[in-house]
């Protein structure tokens, strides 16, 4: 049982009136059998829930009621988004934010529900960032949080990975995204909306000059367009490699996820030794090179030549210097 959809039920009981079950379900993305439990636990938990039989019937909350939701700061409020999330809530500078509207949300729950609440919470850890790397230091990450929220300009000294490497940029910012414990910041600039990596930032200088932020502009959808350009750009080039066994069960912990779809989808029958042969796509020689040696001896490039030769060529080096050794 989900704490925080029971919570949602109540919410939305309370700001829109009389719902059906199927209502609530489609809301919540539930079955309709959920949501008739989840009523029954609310009205088990002393929330005053009732059902109006008959056509354009529903259930709703007794006149009067509300939850105690009350004196929350603009904040708090906004640290409610971010409540599950203590890593990303402590980089935006919303700790005690989050802590002051978790305790007030709590209180305002009916004890079984706040029972169940605090059971969910001790069950659920979110680690963002990914093994082997440090956290990424993002000192100026609250200002462009507080930038997104005011729809101020904000004047950024950037560090870009091709020349000239450091830029000047007077940015719109719409919105922040935290993708595998890295944050990006999504802003216009003079001619179009690009991706900035935070910790890229070097300075950044808040404006008093306000922008109204695009009411069409989705920061979702502009994600899922931005990622599909990017794996478009990223890959330039194939190679055909042949997989041991070993080497392609170790494929998932090594290598991108396009990278074990394209061998997944490609693979020829094994082999007597069950080698595999399958078509992959590739950035450069040198990033394939360094990529495909994660799997030593398990994996043999067939083509292209260039990535073939690259490949001889590093591992007899590796072999100069133990031979020496």
């Amino acid at each position: 049982m989900s704490a925080s959809r029971l919570l949602s039920v109540l919410l939305l009981l309370q700001s829109r009136g009389r719902m059906s079950a199927r209502g609530l379900a489609d809301e919540l993305g539930v079955s309709v059998r959920t949501a008739y439990r989840d009523v029954a636990r609310l009205q088990a938990a002393g929330v005053p829930v009732y059902a109006e039989p008959g056509r354009g019937g529903g259930y709703q909350l007794v006149d009067g009621y509300r939850t105690r939701l009350t004196g929350m700061s603009e904040g708090e409020a906004r640290a409610l988004f971010f409540a599950g999330l203590p890593g990303p809530a402590a980089d935006l500078g919303l700790t005690a934010e989050v802590t002051a509207a978790r305790l007030k949300l709590l209180a305002a729950l009916p004890a079984e529900l706040r029972e169940e609440a605090a059971r969910t919470a001790a069950v659920f850890h979110l680690d963002a960032p990914g093994w082997y790397r440090e956290p990424e230091q993002t000192p100026y990450l609250p200002v462009f949080v507080d930038a997104v929220l005011t729809q101020r300009e904000v004047e950024v000294h950037y560090r870009r990975w091709r020349a000239p490497q450091e830029v000047r940029r007077r940015l719109r910012p719409y919105g922040l995204v935290l993708k595998s414990g890295v944050w990006y910041l999504v802003a216009a600039g003079k001619n179009r909306i690009a991706t900035y990596r935070v910790t890229q930032v070097l300075d950044a200088v808040p404006s008093d000059e306000r922008f109204s932020r695009p009411r069409d502009f989705d920061l979702g959808a502009y994600w899922t367009s931005y990622l599909d350009e990017f794996r478009t750009r990223r890959y330039t080039g194939t190679a055909t490699i042949r997989l041991s066994p070993r080497g392609r069960g170790r494929l998932p912990d090594n290598l991108s996820p396009e990278v074990v779809r394209a061998v997944d989808s490609t693979a020829t029958a094994a082999d007597d030794d069950g080698w595999v042969e399958a078509v992959i796509p590739t950035e450069s020689t040198e990033h394939a090179c360094g990529e495909l040696l994660r799997l030593g001896i398990d994996v043999e490039v067939v083509a292209p030549p260039g990535l073939r030769r690259a490949m001889a060529e590093t591992v007899g080096v590796l072999a100069r210097a133990y031979g020496s050794a």
